[in-house]
């Protein structure tokens, strides 16, 4: 093997930089999948505890690393039960042919290494559709994605990838439209999906006036980073979910308010795990 540089007791050949160039393009895929979701503080939690695990074993703690040593025996187990979801669409994204044809190789490379850059988004147009939708008490289920593309949700419903417009958005949730079932995914200023599907929350202590779609953007949020909108079809109120908590009865400026605020990570989290609801007094 030819020496690149020594640094040092550290030799370095082409082939370790060859080794950490790949190692590197895998942790920027498995977070590129897990971005936006729980899962992606499971593993930085599963990160830590084996950087310990590797710093006490290099101290010679005997004990803490023999406790440590018997917990990341069952880890791999433990790692697979939990990520199972992303495992799978990780293998799947390897598994894809058209990755490797075409040049398209290098395109998923420079897309997989290149900084995303956030721009300032026009909430405008959802505003004065939920608005709109409220008025004439239309049903909608709104989600607003700031990192992640959702792609596992996209997939479940219709693609759109249509810029925003509030009379796309009324188009879309009008109660003769085949695509107002489900929810409108929007990410990076456009409307990924509609029709979409979202995972239903599981808690038992809601109030009874909340429906389904109120039950799926709780559901939704806490399981991803995003900020849901709702509006209800009995009442014509509009809501808005963000970490499984839940804000009723706001108004236009309290929506914008409410979307800039998460769009440009200023909203503050709430201490500990307290209600997971807060409900507005009605107007």
């Amino acid at each position: 093997m030819t020496l690149v540089f020594k640094l040092g007791f550290l030799e370095i050949d082409w082939v370790d930089f060859i080794d950490i160039l790949l190692v590197t393009i895998l942790i920027a895929q498995i977070y590129k999948l897990m971005r936006g979701s729980m899962a992606i503080r499971v593993f930085f939690g599963f990160l830590s505890l084996y950087l310990i695990y590797l710093f006490v074993k290099a101290a010679e703690m005997e004990l803490l690393s023999s406790i440590l040593g018997q917990f990341m025996g069952v880890g791999v187990l433990a790692v697979i039960i939990l990520f199972q979801q992303e495992i799978r669409k990780f293998l799947l994204l390897v598994g894809r042919t058209t990755t490797f044809q075409e040049g398209q190789f290098m395109k998923n490379m420079r897309a997989l290494l290149k900084t995303t850059v956030r721009s300032k988004e026009n909430t405008t147009p959802i505003v004065d559709a939920m608005k709109t939708l409220a008025a004439s008490k239309t049903g909608a289920l709104v989600v607003l994605s700031k990192d992640s593309e959702l792609k596992f949700y996209v997939e479940s419903g219709d693609r759109v990838d249509a810029i925003i417009s509030k009379r796309l958005l009324i188009a879309i949730f009008n109660k003769e439209s085949p695509m107002h079932d489900g929810a409108v995914i929007i990410h990076h200023g456009k409307i990924s999906a509609a029709r979409c599907i979202l995972p239903v929350t599981e808690k038992d202590d809601l109030p009874a006036h909340f429906g389904l779609r109120h039950r799926a953007a709780i559901g939704m949020t806490e399981t991803t980073d995003t900020l849901v909108i709702a509006v209800s079809e009995e009442t014509g109120q509009i809501s808005t979910v963000q970490n499984g908590r839940i804000s009723s009865n706001l108004a236009p400026a309290e929506l914008r308010s409410a979307i800039n605020e998460y769009l440009t990570d200023e909203q503050t989290t709430k201490e500990g795990f307290g209600k997971i609801f807060s409900r507005r007094a009605a107007v």
